[in-house]
């Protein structure tokens, strides 16, 4: 394709506009030229047919690749109008649709997954993300969020077992818990009083 921009005399960075004008001067020029005797006839007929060649190529590539530049844009707008419905069933089908796994691929597939709960999951697919876009501040904001969710809930989580062991009574193994000693401690205070009134009674 580079050598396509080199026979129109401009690089890839050249706007649409810059395209259409140097290829209505050149072909002018070469249709001029092509009746020329000699040499210059024969170099004008040869460039008028590379440059017809060229900039259709230029052209349909161009082309193309709006085209699914478009496809791509549309294709995250309903992943974006579905998971902000709750549809996350549509929005995980219209991201699969996508082939261009790209960094705001990513970032969709962790926000779908932050959806529901899969944050472990979640943060992986912003680290690709990142990876792929570090400068993108919407990811990393997001990045830091979720860790801190995730921090949050672990602490939040060890403080209730915490606290519930501390509840606990220190040295009560099964038995005493189910009440099982206190059974047998009565069982021995009913046998004393028995011998006693027995003694009493002799």
């Amino acid at each position: 394709m580079q050598e396509n921009y080199k026979i129109l005399g401009l690089d890839e960075t050249a706007t649409l506009d810059e395209i259409n004008d140097r290829y209505k001067m050149l072909k002018e020029r070469y249709q001029r030229e092509r009746f020329y005797e000699g040499e210059i006839g024969n170099d004008a007929a040869k460039n008028l047919t590379k440059l017809e060649t060229a900039y259709k190529e230029i052209i349909d590539s161009r082309e193309r690749t709006q085209f699914f530049e478009d496809k791509k844009v549309e294709n995250f707008d309903d992943v974006k109008k579905a998971i902000e419905k709750g549809d996350l069933s549509f929005a995980q089908s219209k991201l699969d649709d996508i082939t261009d796994r790209s960094a705001e691929w990513h970032y969709l597939q962790a926000v779908i997954f932050y959806k529901k709960n899969w944050n472990n999951e979640s943060k992986k697919q912003l680290e690709i993300a990142i990876k792929m876009d570090p400068l993108n501040k919407k990811y990393s904001d997001a990045f830091t969020k979720l860790n801190d969710k995730i921090y949050g809930d672990s602490k939040n989580t060890h403080k209730t077992e915490s606290t519930r062991q501390a509840h606990q009574e220190p040295n009560m193994d099964s038995k005493q818990q189910m009440g099982g000693d206190g059974c047998a401690t009565c069982l021995n205070c009913a046998s004393a009083y028995c011998c006693m009134r027995t003694c009493c009674n002799c």
